[in-house]
């Protein structure tokens, strides 16, 4: 498949992919990941030219992979081309460093950073913005440990071990930590903003839709409400939530499509994100698009309602829709029918089942009315009760 061009009309920076697998990781799985990661690398603005396996029984605490299977994509590298070596698991800051050394004149990059550059390039909105920088400082903070070293006179204790690098190093963490902490206070006044305007809304059904990146949630979004969000075949096409009007019936509901997941998400990224994850928080019904052809289509699922958890209720109704059906064989849809009778098969691009999600929206619809009707006639009823004595006498 031929890459897509780079958004900034430069040439692609050719990457190698590393993949470190342990015996708890079945090959198969293993495949999938560094495909994805190679997936990553071109949402980034990388062509991925080569990629280096390795199983073991352990990460290297030193390199992460092991100091023969380093030379080899050191050698690989060089004859590739490739200026950029992404590993497919997190690197400590003392990894990074020693695989620097080995690897002279190559960039090493792991999952977090390359999703964080993701993100950086893709944030569009103020708030996006906000959450991606206090993401990229909470990741980068504790790996500023050693960057002085060369200013350090430490040694083994007594006078004169405590040098000009460690002070910076203090220096630079103070500044980082003051930098979050103001981030902090300007995405607090945002997503107060976007609770009062919520508030202002609570007279509307309001849908959720949440699930793995380039499920098809941005394109849902489009032809279920004529809006135009930007949908695109490729990982994080979008990062800001969109909320859209949806008619129901003869009703107005309010859809509002969220960014997607990944396996593998960093923490401090999920946390920074909470706030625009809260408009799935916040919403009356949960959309999980899933996309049906992923060969590891269980995962996403996993995954998806793996990072949701804590944010939405979990009696929360939920619609589960798997997309992309026309890319699926009949041995797929079968499979699909019997470990989810209940979800909703359809396609975006073929148009075909979206007229049963509006059926199952609107159902839920008027299950929400008569939830609000039964509270609010609940509350009647209790401000109706008679001043007993004993309630007196308790007060």
């Amino acid at each position: 498949m031929k890459n897509p061009a780079p958004e900034n009309g430069t040439e692609r920076e050719k990457c190698l992919l590393v993949g470190v697998s342990t015996p708890k990781t079945p090959a198969e799985t293993a495949a999938l990941h560094l495909a994805e990661l190679g997936r990553l690398a071109e949402a980034a603005g990388g062509e991925p030219v080569g990629s280096v396996s390795q199983r073991a029984k352990a990460f290297n605490s030193s390199t992460l992979v092991g100091e023969g299977k380093v030379e080899e994509i050191k050698k690989l590298a060089e004859e590739l081309g490739a200026k950029t070596v992404v590993f497919d698991e997190d690197l400590s800051g003392s990894q990074i460093r020693n695989l620097e050394k080995k690897l002279p004149e190559i960039k090493v990059l792991d999952r977090t950073g390359l999703i964080l550059d993701i993100f950086a390039k893709r944030a569009m909105t103020a708030e996006s913005r906000l959450m991606v920088e206090v993401a990229q400082l909470q990741y980068r903070m504790p790996r500023l440990t050693g960057a002085w070293t060369h200013l350090c006179r430490q040694r083994n204790g007594g006078i004169g071990t405590k040098g000009p690098g460690e002070t910076q190093l203090e220096t630079d963490r103070r500044t980082i930590r003051k930098r979050i902490q103001e981030l902090k206070k300007k995405l607090a006044k945002i997503e107060d903003a976007r609770e009062t305007a919520a508030a202002r809304r609570n007279d509307l059904f309001c849908v959720g839709v949440v699930g793995y990146t380039n499920a098809g949630k941005s394109s849902l979004t489009n032809l279920l409400t004529g809006a135009s969000v930007l949908a695109e075949d490729r990982l994080f096409a979008t990062l800001d939530s969109t909320t859209r009007r949806l008619r129901l019936g003869d009703e107005t509901a309010l859809l509002t499509d969220t960014v997607g997941f990944v396996r593998k998400l960093p923490h401090d990224l999920v946390e920074t994100f909470r706030s625009t994850l809260g408009a799935a928080a916040g919403a009356d019904c949960v959309l999980e698009v899933v996309d049906a052809s992923a060969p590891d289509w269980r995962e996403h699922i996993e995954v998806a309602r793996k990072a949701l958890e804590g944010i939405v209720e979990e009696g929360t109704p939920r619609l589960l829709l798997f997309n992309k059906t026309d890319l699926c064989d009949e041995e797929r849809i079968a499979e699909l029918r019997a470990e989810h009778p209940e979800a909703i098969l359809a396609s975006v691009r073929g148009n075909s089942g979206l007229d049963l999600l509006r059926k199952e929206l609107e159902k839920r619809l008027a299950e929400w009315h008569a939830l609000r009707e039964t509270r609010e006639r609940e509350e009647e009823e209790a401000a109706q009760e008679p001043w007993s004595p004993e309630e007196e006498a308790t007060v």
